[in-house]
C-alpha cells in the first residue's frame, strides 16, 4: 500500500476558511505602510547558505540546527530562508539601493522555514511580515517603527492585549565588554546552567538572558546588566527612543534581559509581547543593525527593521474574537438558470451585472440541476437575492428576483432595469 499523501510536519496549508482574516491582516498592514512611506520589495525564498552564516552568525541556533539547507545540483548550499532581514540587506546591496547615502524604507512579506518543534503558534514553515528602514541613523526611525506597530494594535483592537518591551545593547564594543563579564559570572556557576545554556555559553552567551528554565533565571539575578556596560552614545540614542515613544503616550517597559536572538543587533532591540497565546508570546520584534550591511560586504549603512508573526497575529484575533463578521464574505445574489439557453443569457446578464455594481458578489450556478436543487444551493450560499431565469422569463425578457433572508414577495424585473433595482436593494440592507 502507498502512503498516504500528507503536508510535511510543521508546514501547514491555509484553508479558504482561514485566508479571509490573512488577507485582513496583511491588508491593513500593507495600507498602514503605504501610509508611512514604506515600499514593497519581494525576495526568493531560496538564498546561498552563505548569506546567512555571515548575516545571522555562526553559532546561533537558527544557523546552527534551524535552517533548512542542501546542495543544489551545481553543489552550491542553498538554504530556505530562516528570516527576512538578510536577503533583503542582500537585495539592497546588490541593486545599489542604499549607495550615496540613500534612504530606503522597504516591506516584504512571505514563509519562512525553521526546522523546530511545531506547536502552536510555531511552525517550520511560517510567515512573516518584514520592514526594514537604511540610512537612517537617528532614534527617531527606531521609534516611527514602534508608532507604526502601536497604531496598527488600535486598528485591528489589539492594543490592550500587547506590551513594548525595549533595551539598547549598545555598540559591539560595549557589548562584547558586557560578553565577557556575563560568560566570566556564569562560568563561575556552569555546572548550575541547564544544559542548552551550558552550550550557549561558548557560542551565543547572551542568549542565556532570556532563557526558560527557571534555576538558570535564578542565577541570572545577580548577574552583571548590559545597562552597566551601555555606551554614552547608546545610552543617549536610547534615551532618544524613549523621549519620542513618551510624547506619542506609547508606553514600554525596559527588559535588561531583552538581546534578540541574531548576532546582528546593536542599540535598540524591541518586542511586542502578549500573555494571550501560552509559551509563545512574542508578536512583533526587531531593533537596529548597523553593521550588518558591513557584515555583507557594503559600506557601513544604517539599518533598523522588524518582522511579525503572521500566524500568531490571526491566532491572537480569534483567540480575542477580533476579526470582523463580514470577513466571511457571502454572496450577494445567485442566479439560478434552467435550460441550455437560459444558461447562456444568464452568463452574459451577470457579466453586465459586475459592470454595473461594482463589487457585487455573484455566484452563477455551475452543474445545471433542478430548481429545487440550484434554489438548495442559492440560500446555502447566502446570498440576499436569489435570480431566476428559465424559458418564460427569457421569453419576456424579465428576471425573478427572490428575496431569500425574508418572506418578501418575489418580483419580475425587466432585464434594463434589473442593475437599478438591485443595488438599490442592496443600498438598502447596507
Amino acid at each position: 500500500m502507498s502512503k498516504t499523501l500528507q503536508a510535511i510536519r510543521g508546514m501547514n496549508d491555509i484553508l479558504p476558511e482561514q485566508t479571509p482574516a490573512w488577507r485582513y491582516l496583511e491588508g491593513a498592514l500593507a495600507d498602514l505602510l503605504d501610509g508611512y512611506g514604506y515600499k514593497e520589495i519581494r525576495l526568493p525564498i531560496l538564498e546561498f547558505t552563505e548569506l546567512f552564516a555571515r548575516g545571522i552568525g555562526e553559532g546561533t541556533d537558527v544557523v546552527d540546527k534551524e535552517m533548512y539547507t542542501f546542495l543544489d545540483r551545481n553543489e552550491e548550499s542553498l538554504t530556505l530562508r530562516p528570516e527576512g532581514t538578510a536577503g533583503c540587506v542582500r537585495a539592497v546591496l546588490e541593486h545599489g539601493l542604499s549607495g550615496g547615502g540613500q534612504v530606503q524604507k522597504l516591506w516584504y512579506a512571505g514563509p519562512m522555514f525553521r526546522y523546530e518543534k511545531p506547536q502552536k503558534g510555531r511552525y517550520r514553515q511560517f510567515h512573516q511580515i518584514g520592514v526594514e528602514a537604511f540610512n537612517l541613523p537617528g532614534p527617531d526611525v527606531d521609534a516611527e517603527l514602534i508608532v507604526l506597530t502601536a497604531r496598527l494594535w488600535q486598528q485591528l483592537g489589539l492594543a490592550d492585549a500587547v506590551t513594548l518591551q525595549l533595551n539598547s545593547l549598545g555598540s559591539s564594543e560595549a557589548r562584547a565588554a558586557y560578553r565577557d563579564a556575563l560568560v566570566a559570572y556564569l562560568n563561575e556557576r556552569f555546572e548550575q546552567l541547564d544544559e542548552d545554556s551550558q552550550r550557549r555559553l561558548t557560542t551565543n552567551p547572551l542568549r542565556i538572558l532570556d532563557s526558560k528554565n527557571a534555576q538558570t533565571q535564578a542565577l541570572l539575578v545577580g548577574a552583571p546588566t548590559l545597562a552597566d556596560y551601555l555606551d554614552e552614545e547608546s545610552r543617549l540614542h536610547l534615551e532618544g527612543v524613549k523621549a519620542r515613544l513618551d510624547a506619542v503616550g506609547i508606553r514600554y517597559e525596559i527588559n535588561n534581559k531583552l538581546v534578540r536572538g541574531l548576532d546582528y543587533y546593536n542599540r535598540t532591540v524591541f518586542e511586542w509581547v502578549t500573555d494571550k497565546l501560552g509559551a509563545q508570546g512574542t508578536v512583533c520584534a526587531g531593533g537596529r543593525y548597523d553593521g550588518l550591511v558591513t557584515q555583507l560586504g557594503g559600506k557601513a549603512t544604517p539599518g533598523v527593521g522588524f518582522a511579525m508573526g503572521v500566524e500568531r497575529l490571526v491566532l491572537l484575533l480569534e483567540t480575542l474574537e477580533l476579526l470582523p463578521a463580514e470577513l466571511n464574505s457571502r454572496a450577494d445574489v445567485y442566479l439560478c438558470a434552467f435550460g441550455e439557453a437560459a444558461e447562456l443569457a444568464g452568463l452574459g446578464l451577470a457579466e453586465r451585472l459586475r459592470d454595473a455594481i461594482p463589487g457585487l458578489r455573484l455566484l452563477v450556478n455551475s452543474g445545471a440541476g433542478s430548481f429545487k436543487s440550484q434554489f438548495k444551493k442559492a440560500d446555502k450560499s447566502g446570498a440576499r437575492f436569489a435570480l431566476i431565469l428559465g424559458e418564460d422569463e427569457l421569453t419576456a425578457r424579465v428576471v425573478g428576483c427572490k428575496p431569500l433572508r425574508d418572506d418578501a414577495e418575489q418580483q419580475n424585473i425587466g432585464w434594463d432595469a434589473l442593475a437599478q433595482h438591485l443595488a438599490a436593494c442592496l443600498q438598502a440592507l447596507e
